[in-house]
């Protein structure tokens, strides 16, 4: 099989397709064709190094598929089903092999490509949304890159539960694109002070939740952002990672609070199933839109990394093994 790997830490440049022996399930695991795969920001932290794993590996963990073969113990799945996952090592590749209770099954009415993109953004949404902070009618929330992937979706679930939804964007074109999607409100970064603007739009009193994916560029404005009580959700770091900071600011600003999440966390035995069962069906009724911006082949694997790194994209990044 081709696979996309890491065999050194950098940029882009050092993602290599290599050639590399079909894997075989063992116990308790499915062999799948990957049909679609997933490009994310945990990817790039990989490929940095940001995050350590040891080299080399076979980069990706996000992915869709058809079940080729079962391993001994294997009930849930047979050959043919189609499955999607959001955290198995190893799926740039043309095939994977994962444990059977950590992939779902793709339900009619929800293709392929849109269940890979729906995985790990979709699930982030979902418990951002429902169990982080869950949001009730009348809370307002801000959401940075409200046009990404993740910020596309949590805006949506974000007008499902009853929240008044203020997103931050860095263009016109992506600002219609939130519009579209729930933002009630949205603004330029790139022309307006995000912190300013979200007190003004909210009468001075600040928002219950910021949900923050961005990191060191936004994280002080964002604290600021925040009503007395409220709580700044960062759950990722685009823009690199947080500085140390005193925790008396936090009594300053209101009693705030601060958390990190991470998918793994909210996705950790039956919670996988759960979410991923509501999630899917909510795809399937219409209820909930996934965008896809490109499909790349496997080969450039590594123009996907950069686009995405550059903040050109907008949705859901794939790559078609």
């Amino acid at each position: 099989m081709r696979a996309v790997q890491v065999g050194e830490r950098g940029g882009p440049e050092v993602l290599r397709v290599v050639e590399l022996p079909d894997p075989a399930p063992a116990a308790g695991q499915i062999a799948v064709r990957v049909e679609a795969a997933g490009v994310n920001f945990v990817d790039v932290y990989q490929r940095s190094g940001l995050y350590q794993l040891p080299l080399p590996f076979v980069i990706g963990s996000e992915g869709a598929g058809t079940v080729v073969a079962v391993g001994a113990g294997v009930t849930a799945f047979r050959a043919g089903e189609r499955v999607a996952w959001p955290q198995s090592p190893g799926s740039y590749a043309e095939r994977i092999v994962l444990p059977a209770e950590r992939a779902v099954k793709v339900p009619d009415g929800v293709p392929t490509d849109v269940a890979a993109a729906a995985m790990l953004q979709g699930l982030t949404a979902h418990y951002l949304a429902t169990s982080t902070y869950p949001l009730r009618p009348g809370d307002v929330c801000l959401v940075h890159a409200a046009a990404g992937g993740v910020g596309l979706l949590l805006c949506q679930i974000a007008k499902r539960r009853g929240a008044r939804v203020i997103g931050t964007v860095s263009t016109e074109a992506k600002a219609e694109l939130a519009r579209a999607n729930g933002a009630d409100e949205v603004i330029r970064y790139t022309e307006q002070d995000f912190t300013k603007e979200t007190r003004r739009l909210t009468d001075g009193r600040g928002v219950q939740v910021v949900y923050d994916a961005v990191g060191k560029t936004t994280f002080d404005g964002s604290l600021d952002a925040l009503a007395v009580r409220g709580m700044l959700v960062l759950y990722g770091q685009s823009s690199g990672p947080v500085p140390p900071f005193d925790l008396q600011r936090l009594n300053r600003g209101g009693s705030l609070f601060v958390t990190r999440p991470s998918l793994q966390h909210y996705i950790a035995g039956a919670e996988l199933q759960e979410r991923s069962a509501e999630l899917l069906g909510w795809i399937a009724s219409g209820q909930l839109r996934v965008h896809i911006h490109r499909i790349y082949p496997l080969a450039d694997a590594a123009e996907a990394q950069r686009d995405l790194e550059g903040r050109r994209t907008t949705g859901k990044l794939l790559l078609r093994p």
